[in-house]
């Protein structure tokens, strides 16, 4: 497949006009010559929401099987890419081949898992209260609910997962299976990769004959693109994966719209771990080997990277810092996905090391690429991390502080003070259960998922998965960014009152053709 610079509106391909964009190739730190990506304008963003607009109603209202199969094919189609998908990824992020091709089959495997998710067709919630017309004092209707699609969602593409976060993934697969056509802002970061996913998407959606505007994909130099596809009266969803500035400007604009809508925002997390002082004692140095594993992983490029480990003090944390440092310390410096990425990195592992009670004890190979990072590991006391607010905040990639606490009291009182994070990790034994009880509650207010005994780097695409949390890891802590759940984020529930069946959808009819499991009067039947 080629790539042309062009983005995707509806079934036409289109340069856009603004100002010309090169792809960059992080490990050389340049651009990549041809070929030349058009910035799109506000007239592009209206056009694609137009074409969303009017694919709404037809789209939703295609059978489920349709639907399934959509996304089915475009998984089809994403691996028959091939290698000319992995090289174009791996150019334009720096990624291992290895890893992108994990990545792929992450894309691919979660597009077939909304398949399954819509053909069962429990996300519809189908409801269903028989009239009670004898009832008193007052009768009661026939009333029936289900959730229908919210509309078109605009989805902004991540820069850490070229394929699983980006065009097809999963804000976009959720976003397709819940009946919504979507736009995708491309991000800068990997413009061809996103044209080629975009490609496949187009194409099959045309092959299909499914209603123009049901998938597009524009580009944008700056932020006005973007502000101007959340502010577009079209839009009635925003999944977004980034940073907090980022996120939190497009909660502004959202939220400063005539009719305000949501944004399921992915932002910063430090995602703690909880070092418990038995499970210290008996196996510090496999834990701190493993810390040191999940740190450095991908260049700690990940959401779900071990920002913080929090311990009492003692000779058993001793051996742990110790043990982490001399992992971390022979652990070569690894190339960032961009040269903004890497510098804001710098800036980040720059001011921890120069905050006032805060000790550097280890840090990996010197750099050798113009975009690489080195791993460090810092130490502080829990009074300094209590009231030292900037601690709190995400150095996205390979940098990690260790906090002593005196003891459990002040453990717990750190736990307290977290912001919202997308997980917490607890590493115990047997003997930590008293402690691990108290510390429980507190990390079920601050985090989406909790651990036990494993490290957060890595997030299975389950029905079970909750990726998100608390504000400022995510936007809606009611809301998952992965795992069938997050079908939900596009839905909203309608009643139907004293309905003839002939205006019934299939979920609500009495014969139940789609032979699902609803509830009727308060029980679980497939009648």
């Amino acid at each position: 497949m080629s790539i042309t610079g062009e983005m995707l509106i509806g079934r036409k391909a289109v340069r856009g006009e603004e100002k010309p964009l090169r792809a960059f190739d992080p490990t050389t730190g340049a651009d990549i010559a041809e070929p030349v990506f058009g910035s799109g304008t506000v007239a592009d963003v209206d056009l694609a929401c137009a074409l969303a607009q009017k694919a709404f109603d037809p789209y939703r209202q295609l059978p489920l099987t349709v639907r399934a199969e959509f996304l089915e094919r475009i998984a089809d189609g994403i691996t028959a890419l091939d290698d000319a998908l992995i090289q174009r990824a791996h150019e334009e992020s720096g990624l291992p081949k290895a890893r992108l091709e994990g990545e792929r089959g992450r894309t691919t495997g979660q597009l077939k898992l909304f398949a399954q998710v819509v053909r069962a067709g429990q996300w519809l919630a189908a409801t269903l209260d028989s009239p009670l017309p004898e009832r008193k004092p007052l009768p009661r209707s026939d009333l029936r609910m289900q959730k229908i699609p919210l509309g078109p969602v605009a989805v902004f593409g991540a820069s850490n997962f070229p394929l699983a976060f980006s065009v097809a993934g999963g804000d976009t697969a959720a976003a397709l299976a819940a009946g919504c056509p979507v736009v995708v802002k491309a991000h800068r970061a990997h413009l061809g990769t996103s044209e080629m996913v975009g490609r496949v998407i187009q194409r099959v959606a045309q092959e299909m004959d499914l209603p123009e505007g049901v998938f597009s994909m524009i580009v944008g130099a700056g932020n006005s693109v973007g502000e101007a596809l959340v502010a577009h009266p079209a839009i009635k969803a925003v999944g977004f994966t980034g940073s907090r500035v980022g996120g939190t400007s497009l909660m502004r604009v959202a939220a400063a719209r005539a009719e305000p809508i949501p944004v399921y925002a992915e932002m910063s997390s430090i995602n703690p771990v909880f070092l418990l002082p038995n499970a210290l004692a008996s196996r510090g140095e496999s834990m701190a080997r493993g810390f040191v594993d999940s740190l450095v992983l991908g260049a700690g490029q990940f959401c779900t990277n071990p920002g913080l480990a929090i311990a009492v003090d003692s000779d058993a944390l001793k051996g742990f810092v110790a043990a982490a440092s001399g992992a971390l310390n022979s652990r070569p410096a690894q190339t960032m996905l961009t040269s903004g990425i890497h510098a804001a990195y710098e800036e980040g592992e720059g001011k921890l090391a120069a905050m006032r009670g805060v000790e550097t004890v280890a840090r990996g190979v010197d750099a050798a690429g113009p975009t690489q990072a080195r791993a460090a590991l810092f130490v502080t006391d829990a009074q300094t991390f209590l009231a030292t607010p900037e601690l709190q905040d995400e150095v996205f990639g390979p940098a990690s502080t260790i906090v002593r606490c005196k003891d459990e009291q002040q453990m717990l009182a750190v736990a307290e003070h977290f912001a919202g994070q997308l997980t917490a990790t607890v590493q115990m034994d047997s003997g930590d259960l008293s402690a691990a009880r108290k510390l429980v509650p507190i990390l079920e207010r601050k985090a989406g998922r909790i651990l036990v005994n494993g490290f957060p780097t890595g997030v299975e695409v389950s029905h079970a998965m909750v990726h998100g949390g608390p504000f400022p890891a995510t936007s809606d802590s009611r809301a998952t960014s992965v795992g069938t759940t997050s079908i939900e984020r596009f839905l909203r529930p309608v009643c139907y009152q004293d309905f003839p069946a002939d205006l019934l959808s299939e979920a609500l009819a009495d014969s139940n053709p789609l032979d699902l499991w609803r509830r009727r009067d308060g029980e679980m039947t497939r009648s």
